[in-house]
């Protein structure tokens, strides 16, 4: 009976150390009451819809083409490819657009004639749309001065292209704004400033993939066409104007 009594303490005194030592699959008392880490809220992050790679921990301005930086809400959407309004390469880039997607809206030119957008300025015509407002101090300058020395260009080339620049912000750019402002830039014949109705404008601006609930977020895109071919392409405004005359230039001769 005293032996017994002597095995079956020794067991019980091995018990807890088998456990504590040799089974590491079992969860100690103190990893229990451990709490799980909560993760941490990540920074917000700034990126420019035009150049994605240019990132900033404060809203501000891109130093590349001086659009306003846009939040982006994960780290994975930071690393996704960027919508497809901005996803356009210097040397242009064929994609889905057709002239059928452009309405025949009521709009001004900069002289207060009222004209038809499509019929009058589009139709039958190789085009060149750029988009600005009078107030914006910093891409439409810039913008405005590289389509100037692509007009004149295109006039050295003998090449007959209609260009546009549609306003972003027909309440504030009536048409003698905006012959102000093309006179500022010795805009020649053939180079249409556009504006109207706020309405009619931001149909016109969704209808041609551009519309941005704030001013200062439109995009530095041209969007380049030939109606008599069906042939669109984009590419990026603020490019050099060689390379502009170059995109307008295939358009211009596309079968």
């Amino acid at each position: 009976m005293r032996s017994k009594g002597i095995v079956v303490l020794l067991v019980l005194g091995f018990v807890p150390a088998a456990i504590g030592v040799g089974d590491s699959n079992l969860p100690s008392a103190r990893g229990q009451q451990k709490a799980s880490p909560r993760a941490r809220p990540q920074p917000a992050r700034y990126a420019c819809p035009m150049h994605p790679e240019v990132t900033s921990k404060k809203h501000g301005n891109c130093p590349k083409c001086g659009m306003a930086l846009r939040l982006v809400e994960d780290s994975a959407k930071a690393s996704a490819a960027p919508p497809i309004e901005i996803a356009v390469n210097e040397a242009g880039d064929s994609f889905a657009f057709s002239s059928s997607r452009i309405p025949d809206l009521k709009v001004y030119d900069q002289n207060g004639n009222q004209l038809s957008f499509y019929r009058d300025l589009i139709k039958n015509k190789t085009v060149a749309i750029n988009f600005i407002f009078t107030t914006c101090t910093t891409i439409c300058p810039p913008l405005t001065a590289t389509f100037r020395r692509v007009q004149q260009d295109l006039q050295k080339a003998s090449l007959n292209v209609q260009l546009i620049s549609v306003s972003v912000d027909p309440s504030t750019d009536t048409p003698e704004r905006l012959r102000d402002f093309a006179a500022r830039f010795k805009a020649g014949p053939g180079w249409t400033f556009v504006t109207g109705d706020q309405t009619e404008i931001e149909s016109l601006l969704q209808a041609l993939g551009v519309a941005v609930a704030n001013r200062n977020d439109h995009t530095p895109m041209i969007l380049v066409g030939n109606d008599v071919t069906g042939y669109w392409t984009r590419t990026y405004g603020l490019s050099p104007p060689t390379t502009l005359l170059k995109v307008i230039t295939e358009a211009a001769h596309h079968k």
